[in-house]
């Protein structure tokens, strides 16, 4: 059998395809032959053309996306879950309801939050708080940042009064106003209790003693607070005590308007007069000194210092001490410990993992260690020394005390002041109106004088027996006169007929004698100059008698 490359059909080629036929068949023209009906490739230019026609609509599909980007923005945003099927959640229309989209890169904090519409959320731990609440409340509608822009969170914490009614009470009634813009935004209330067994008397709350373990229980309290009410919309943060007395309804923009991640006003409480009318009252604002850090180096892991006890002596530059009633309010001053009094912070500062430590971070806790924590971060720490809100005064057991010795000085003094007017009240009644008594008894004795002298000169007439003049008709007619009145008014008769018979006698006895004067006398004249030496004989008893109680008078200049 002869081999098959020598079969009369043609050698097989060992280049042959794999159904036997070779590219370039024996004997052939040596061209490649393809039967038209198979394997029959398209055409080279529809291929260049449909490829052509693909690229020009991709490249205007994208003209038209971009130019729709710039002009009607709000549209791509639409068309953006559309063509994502709903994971970028652009739209309300094709999001899932629990879906949210937040963008904290609005939510920074700036220095005109007021005009921004920046929300606030602002803090309130509360602790057996009843009888501050409705102050706090009176304050929280004064403030003029916008109420809508505000959103409260309370935590309720190892309260034994009605602290927790109250303020539901008060938050129904301030949610009542009929202006949008007077009603806060979104309100939380947490009630969570921290074993707290330290007393909310001013002796337990400020001793020595319970400062450590108070610090990191109101450390707790307060993270606890701010992780559960934080929002992703809050730009600031503001925590505010309840027992603040007094401060400006502009605190929030006259705080922001510095632009700082941590800033804190002046604190201080006013006081009686007697114990120097006012006194600085957050010391947990200062600025670190070297002493300080000295002592913290011999301190054990987890001690916790605290200012404003002989136990610390750290020599520090508090805030309080700094304050010039007449200073600048906007003066800033960079401190290193934050009072918890009055905080208002940027909420990306919490954000970034600064909180209160309810441990000994540094050798210090809660608001101080907030403060050393956010300096270490390097976020900025700022204190406004001349700009002073007022904390509520709470006397303590030494002031109290002290005003129960006032208090019983004070009746004492009234008991003695009562006494002593009663007694003068006594001698009055006894000896009423002395003067008038005085002139009275004048006036008896004077009388008294006149009538002895016209008893001596009646005596000295009978003795002599002067003869009787006619009497005038002229002078009967003007002593009727006088007789006539004096019969209208007995009262008065009585009281004249003394004086009017003495002055009688004296005339008489004055005429009497005017008959041994010479006659080249007129007897008018001598009349009246003997009436004149008579009536010198009548000489008031009281005219050197000098008045009891009465200064001499001034001699004549």
């Amino acid at each position: 059998m002869l081999p098959l490359h020598a079969s009369p059909r043609g050698k097989m080629h060992r280049h042959a395809y794999p159904n036997g036929h070779t590219a370039l068949p024996m004997g052939g023209s040596g061209t490649f032959e393809i039967q038209p009906h198979k394997f029959q490739p398209r055409s080279h230019a529809s291929t260049r053309r449909r490829r052509s026609n693909i690229i020009k609509a991709i490249g205007a599909a994208t003209a038209v996306l971009v130019i729709l980007y710039f002009v009607f923005p709000s549209l791509i945003t639409g068309a953006i879950p559309v063509l994502s099927f709903g994971l970028l959640a652009g739209s309300e229309d094709f999001q899932l309801e629990t879906v949210r989209y937040y963008d904290l890169n609005n939510v920074q904090g700036t220095a005109r939050g007021w005009e921004r519409e920046e929300r606030i959320l602002l803090c309130a731990p509360l602790r057996d708080a009843a009888p501050h609440l409705p102050m706090f409340f009176s304050h929280l509608r004064n403030l003029t940042y916008p109420h809508n822009l505000i959103d409260l969170a309370f935590l309720v914490g190892d309260s034994k009064d009605n602290t927790l009614q109250l303020l539901n009470d008060l938050l129904v009634d301030v949610q009542k106003n009929e202006d949008p813009k007077q009603q806060f935004g979104e309100i939380s209330i947490l009630n969570k209790d921290f074993g707290q067994k330290v007393n909310q008397d001013v002796e337990s709350r400020h001793g020595f003693a319970a400062q450590a373990g108070r610090r990191k229980s109101m450390a707790q309290a307060r993270n606890w607070l701010l992780s559960a009410a934080l929002r992703p919309t809050h730009s600031w943060v503001y925590w505010r005590d309840v027992d603040v007395e007094t401060a400006p309804f502009t605190i929030l923009e006259d705080l922001m308007r510095h632009n700082k991640d941590v800033i804190v006003p002046n604190v201080w409480r006013p006081l009686p007069d007697w114990l120097g009318g006012e006194q600085p009252y957050d010391l947990n604002s200062w600025q670190e000194s070297e002493t300080a850090l000295a002592l913290a180096e011999t301190l054990d892991e987890d001690a916790v210092i605290v200012e404003g006890y002989a136990e610390y002596a750290t020599w520090r530059p508090h805030l309080a001490y700094l304050r010039d009633p007449y200073g600048d309010p906007d003066m800033e001053m960079e401190i290193d410990g934050v009072g918890g009094v009055s905080i208002l912070a940027k909420a990306k500062v919490f954000r970034s993992g600064v909180h209160f430590p309810a441990f000994s971070f540094e050798k210090h806790a809660e608001t101080e260690g907030f403060g050393k924590m956010a300096k270490r971060m390097k976020f900025s720490v700022v204190g406004l020394p001349h700009y002073t809100i007022w904390h509520l005064y709470e006397p303590s057991v030494d002031d109290r005390r002290h005003m129960e010795e006032m208090e019983n000085e004070r009746k004492a003094k009234e008991a003695e002041e009562k006494a002593k007017k009663e007694r003068l009240d006594k001698i009055h009644d006894q000896f009423e109106n002395p003067s008038g008594q005085w002139d009275d008894d004048k006036t008896n004795i004077r009388d008294m004088a006149k009538q002895e002298i016209v008893k001596e000169v009646s005596g000295e007439e009978s003795e002599k027996k002067p003869e009787k003049k006619p009497e005038q008709p002229t002078e009967k007619q003007a002593e009727k006169k006088p007789e006539e009145q004096a019969e209208k008014n007995p009262a008065k008769k009585a009281e004249e007929e003394p004086a009017n018979e003495a002055e009688k006698k004296v005339d008489e006895h004055t005429e009497k004698h005017q008959e041994k004067l010479s006659e080249k006398e007129p007897a008018d004249e001598a009349k009246t100059e003997k009436t004149k030496e008579i009536k010198a004989k009548i000489v008031d008893p009281f005219d050197e008698i000098p008045v009891i109680g009465k200064k001499d008078a001034a001699p004549e200049s």
